[in-house]
């Protein structure tokens, strides 16, 4: 429906705005997914009080201070740390391509929850999904680019 924005004549609430989302659950929670290099993150956003959850571990738990960072990124563009929680699962990859697939997951997950937020967002590029991968290795070289010492005889 019209997220953000009140019909004229009649001003609704947040939570008939909230109802009205179809992207919300019957939980109040919005779902979405997030990419990035190999990992993959399922991420729910509701209402609440500022909880952030990885794997089942506090975000301070799980990334070190710049891959957290990364990933509260879209909270602190749309100013909603501390009154949303954010629950994920992440798998595959390592530490910052992980906190880039949170990052993402939060940011879809908010857009979707209020269209309002998809401004601030796009502002600061979160809605972007990165898509600088690894280069394959080429067979007759050691690295991707890297070749094996030449040797003139």
């Amino acid at each position: 429906g019209n997220f953000g924005e009140a019909e004229e004549g009649s001003q609704k609430t947040y939570d008939e705005i909230l109802a009205d989302n179809e992207n919300v659950d019957e939980y109040g929670r919005v779902y979405s997914t997030g990419k990035r290099k190999t990992s993959v993150a399922r991420v729910w956003v509701k209402e609440g009080s500022g909880q952030f959850l990885i794997n089942g571990k506090r975000i301070s738990d799980y990334f070190q201070v710049h891959p957290r960072e990364h990933a509260l990124a879209p909270l602190l563009a749309t100013r909603t740390a501390g009154f949303l929680d954010v629950w994920c699962t992440v798998k595959g990859g390592g530490t910052l391509g992980q906190a880039g697939a949170v990052r993402l997951g939060i940011s879809k997950a908010l857009s979707l929850w209020d269209r309002s937020m998809r401004t601030d967002l796009k502002f600061e590029n979160l809605l972007y999904r990165d898509p600088r991968n690894v280069e394959r290795k080429k067979p007759g070289q050691k690295k991707a680019r890297k070749k094996y010492q030449w040797v003139k005889r």
